[in-house]
């Protein structure tokens, strides 16, 4: 267990997790359907599931990739610590509980299930013929939002697809942020992404017109659902924006040496109380 815990980063779950928290809060305060132990308890184990195959066969096809990059070759299955076929077998296993998991929510999310999977395995095909990998891998984990919301409610609506879409814009200006360590490499081994395609400096500017829309999306919902959030809100709101341009300060076209810190640490906070002041204020709101 722990050397798949290796595998698929369990701990890199704190990007998606939380906005998946938010759509499903969301669907339960803003709508006549109750919360329910089971459909949360689903809904955590779609992430899970989802997040591990997405990652373990993004490692089993990048496995040959990762062994010519001094930065990746220690990972799991270039190091020997988990066998190719023992990946594959992991994906496999979780995709089949992802859909089985589905199954016990609604009807509308069993058959959506399919192209979610699709969505997050394509991702590790993409950067071997287009840069806009980063906004795909965005896409992925910006399913977890408007997923959650359908699992509660068993149907679409605007403002969880926009809180989608901070996701979406969000992980993909801070993806192009991580690829900056692989630019030269990428570049050497014809692979695709922003930074190997336009350079380090357009490739920060692209990301902070990225980041620029995430916030556009999650202050958004303070004008489409007037009166329905409290100072806790904005204060999450804040923090995010906050964030998105501390990441900036961190990294510049001169200096990439503080990557890893703007986005794993800053990242990581910035969706979890974000998440947290959200939850506090539907808490708030709904107990007034």
């Amino acid at each position: 267990m722990k050397k798949y815990f290796s595998l698929v980063l369990f701990a890199h779950s704190i990007f998606a997790l939380p906005f998946a928290m938010i759509g499903f809060f969301l669907g339960v305060t803003t709508t006549e359907n109750p919360f329910q132990w089971q459909k949360l308890l689903l809904v955590l184990l779609c992430m899970v599931f989802a997040r591990n195959s997405a990652m373990a066969f993004n490692r089993y096809l990048d496995r040959n990739i990762d062994a010519k990059n001094p930065r990746t070759k220690m990972r799991d299955i270039p190091a020997g610590k988990v066998s190719a076929n023992e990946a594959l077998i992991f994906v496999i296993t979780n995709c089949i509980l992802f859909i089985i998991a589905t199954y016990f929510i609604n009807s509308l999310c069993f058959y959506l299930s399919p192209i979610a999977l699709f969505v997050v395995l394509f991702y590790s095909y993409t950067k071997r013929f287009t840069a806009l990998c980063h906004l795909v891998l965005g896409l992925g984990l910006s399913l977890a939002p408007i997923g959650a919301y359908i699992a509660v409610t068993g149907q679409f609506a605007l403002v969880p697809v926009l809180y989608s879409f901070a996701v979406l814009f969000w992980v993909g200006g801070f993806d192009i942020i991580y690829a900056l360590q692989d630019e030269d490499f990428d570049r050497e081994e014809n692979l695709h992404s922003i930074p190997s395609s336009v350079g380090i400096k357009n490739a920060l500017n692209i990301s902070i017109v990225l980041h620029v829309f995430s916030a556009a999306c999650v202050i958004a919902p303070i004008f489409l659902m007037p009166n329905s959030f409290s100072w806790v809100y904005y204060i999450g709101v804040a923090f995010f924006c906050f964030a998105l341009i501390y990441q900036h300060l961190l990294v510049k076209p001169n200096d990439i040496s503080k990557v890893n810190k703007a986005f794993a640490t800053t990242n990581g906070m910035a969706s979890v109380v974000f998440a947290v002041c959200f939850l506090v204020d539907a808490y708030i709101r709904n107990n007034a």
